[in-house]
């Protein structure tokens, strides 16, 4: 296996290309070890269960599997097939929560009817968290915000596993382990609290984009100290898109696919991610960056930090 230190490094964009810079600041006297990034280039079910064996966490008990089964139209979403036999392997149910913007999702039916035409149900359930009601889960040490409102449903589980498509997002820049986590889980009210920025439940309200960005990240640390040590991280980078597959007409990827990665940390995991899509060969990764940039994505991770919810410094190791 290859391993490749990475330490908070910093992309700049420069006239002739991308630059790179690594800082070396540590938060505290003490040195906190550098969580472990899995990755590997084969996208394939195989390549998603040798990611989910190599970080050493056994998924035990009533196994959740977060992960947007996508919006009728698109295509860029995680397909069973290469997720499969993953699911399989470790009994898992599919969940996912109501949307709050319309759409073939917004109500539980439909929700189960787009999951039945996109194959979901031909290999695990489906269980849409708020189908029968909603109850919040604190967060601790929040600018925005404090509680988070999941469907009730959630509490039933033992073991969440973030299964994550990363690509862009209209909002927020990109969509990964943090966006998953936060306002993939949410209910309809809850996603309405994020992207108000912790203003309200019935509407989007007209938070700041840093508002925005940071609430979600805040939402995501209610989930992680929910789950403690039952939850582990898996993001697929294929199918790059700008957009969400939370959009139904979205943009096609113009650029190559990267690999899976897998982490014990979801902010380490987001920005290894993020380096990755920076560091492509491919010239179609302009389109990316400029929505990264334009929505100032990686402050989702620089807020996520600062709570406390993983680190932007990992270790990243190629096992391919």
């Amino acid at each position: 296996m290859k391993k490749i230190l990475i330490t908070a490094t910093i992309f700049t964009i420069m006239a002739g290309g991308i630059g790179c810079k690594a800082s070396n600041k540590t938060s505290s006297n003490e040195q906190q070890p550098v969580p472990v990034v899995y990755m590997t280039r084969e996208i394939t079910p195989a390549a998603i269960i040798k990611m989910y064996e190599l970080l050493g966490r056994e998924a035990q008990g009533n196994v959740a599997i977060k992960l947007s089964m996508g919006e009728p139209g698109g295509d860029n979403y995680l397909k069973p097939d290469l997720i499969g036999d993953f699911v399989r392997l470790v009994d898992g149910t599919f969940i996912d929560a109501n949307t709050a913007y319309g759409g073939r999702r917004a109500g539980t039916e439909a929700h189960l009817q787009t999951a039945r035409d996109h194959g979901f149900l031909d290999i695990a359930p489906v269980d849409i968290l708020d189908a029968e009601g909603e109850v919040d889960l604190p967060v601790t040490g929040g600018k925005h915000i404090s509680r988070d409102i999941v469907g009730k449903n959630y509490l039933y589980y033992d073991f969440t596993v973030i299964l994550s498509h990363f690509k862009g997002h209209a909002m927020g820049g990109f969509g990964g382990a943090i966006k998953n986590m936060s306002i993939g889980i949410a209910s309809a009210n809850g996603k309405r609290l994020i992207h108000s920025g912790g203003t309200s439940t019935e509407n989007w309200g007209n938070p700041s984009q840093e508002q925005f960005l940071e609430t979600m990240a805040e939402v995501a640390k209610a989930i992680a100290d929910h789950c403690g040590d039952n939850i582990i991280y898996i993001s697929v980078m294929n199918n790059l898109s700008v957009d969400c597959d939370c959009d139904s007409n979205p943009a096609d990827p113009q650029m190559g696919d990267i690999g899976i990665l897998a982490s014990l940390d979801p902010v380490a995991l987001d920005k290894a991610c993020v380096d990755l899509v920076y560091a492509s060969e491919d010239h179609g990764k302009v389109h990316l960056i400029e929505r990264m940039e334009s929505r100032n994505g990686i402050h989702t991770l620089v807020h996520a930090e600062k709570i406390g919810i993983g680190t932007q410094q990992y270790e990243l190791v190629i096992v391919d």
